[in-house]
């Protein structure tokens, strides 16, 4: 158990010992986290599948796997307030990419729950950046893009869980779980690319 600690790992399963323990509604459960990105006509872009137990390490990664796939780097990034880290963001915006990433107070502001009060001189100097990302959060413009990113994601998870079942890896490791999620991603755009073929 201290090795466990010291190395900042928590394994709990005898079985898949690659998995981690996520923390979900109601407590913990244990698992990967797995991620996608979603263009402006509902396709998957890019995926992964990871072993952190939070998404605010992986906005840096999710672009750069976004290039790797499309080509090209995308013009703009938009992502709910778990991915938020002013390191992350920065990384990304130095590539000339334009992020819409809420911290997670401006991110209840943006819901209409509360009003964020302008940070002092302290906060500012502890936080470099984060009164100008939230400024720039407020404007109607990145109001109106962020806003959007609900309808682009929520409705492929939706469709993922619901219809094809993904509320849980059938496979255990990290790269055996990371195929099966390619594959049901992959499956996924087969089917919309279909449907919009059969529609034309």
């Amino acid at each position: 158990m201290d090795e466990l600690r010291k190395s900042g790992q928590r394994r709990g399963s005898s079985t898949d010992p690659e998995s981690r323990y996520l923390r979900r509604r109601g407590g913990f459960v244990l698992g990967y986290t797995a991620e996608i990105a979603v263009s402006d006509d509902h396709l998957i872009v890019a995926q992964r599948v990871h072993q952190a137990p939070a998404d605010h390490g992986s906005l840096e990664a999710m672009t750069e796997a976004v290039e790797r796939e499309c080509g090209q780097q995308p013009e703009t990034v938009m992502a709910d307030a778990g991915y938020y880290s002013m390191d992350q963001i920065t990384a990304v915006e130095a590539a000339g990419v334009e992020v819409y990433v809420p911290d997670p107070l401006i991110a209840r502001e943006l819901a209409g729950v509360a009003v964020v009060a302008e940070m002092n001189a302290r906060q500012k100097r502890r936080h470099p950046g984060l009164q100008q990302l939230r400024d720039r959060m407020r404007e109607p413009a990145a109001r109106s893009c962020y806003a959007r990113r609900k309808a682009l994601v929520e409705p492929v998870f939706g469709v993922l869980k619901q219809q094809r079942g993904m509320r849980q890896f059938r496979r255990r490791g990290l790269s055996a779980v990371g195929t099966e999620w390619a594959l049901a991603t992959t499956a996924y755009n087969l089917t919309r690319l279909f449907g919009r073929r059969s529609r034309a």
